[in-house]
């Protein structure tokens, strides 16, 4: 298991896995008294939070399915991503894409965290490629 160095200024109490097979690990909102979110708002939402990855993870933050669908309720830059050498508070876009305002509450689980592993490429130029099957084909070329 990777230990990670963590930095909790919410007084909330550190992430954690929901279930033994969790990939992810919610984040709460650390704000002082409830925000409205209107259709179509945005907003940076802190998780009292800050964290220090080793070289070579990523922390990736992720929208909740539940409150995706209940609520319309996602990330603006699904997934966010926190960088090794990051030591600031963990912010969470949060976008409401419903038609209803979204009460959030003081500790309300916002998003999801999941720890990665990434690797660094060096590039090659080169003026061809090799063939594929695929090819250049994208965007639904292989029908709906």
């Amino acid at each position: 298991m990777l230990q990670v160095r963590i930095h909790d200024i919410s007084g909330q109490g550190l992430p954690e896995y929901a279930t033994p097979h969790s990939s992810g690990m919610d984040l709460c909102a650390r704000v002082e008294e409830e925000i409205t979110l209107l259709p179509g708002e945005r907003r940076l939402i802190p998780t009292g939070l800050r964290i220090e990855l080793p070289e070579g993870y990523e922390a990736q933050i992720r929208p909740r399915s539940g409150l995706a669908l209940k609520k319309g309720i996602t990330l603006v830059n699904s997934p966010g991503t926190i960088d090794a050498d990051y030591r600031g508070e963990i912010g969470v876009i949060l976008i409401n894409l419903g038609q209803e305002p979204f009460i959030l509450q003081p500790g309300d689980r916002i998003a999801q965290m999941i720890v990665a592993p990434y690797t660094r490429v060096s590039w090659l130029p080169a003026e061809t490629l090799e063939n594929s099957t695929r090819g250049a084909g994208g965007f639904g070329h292989t029908g709906i």
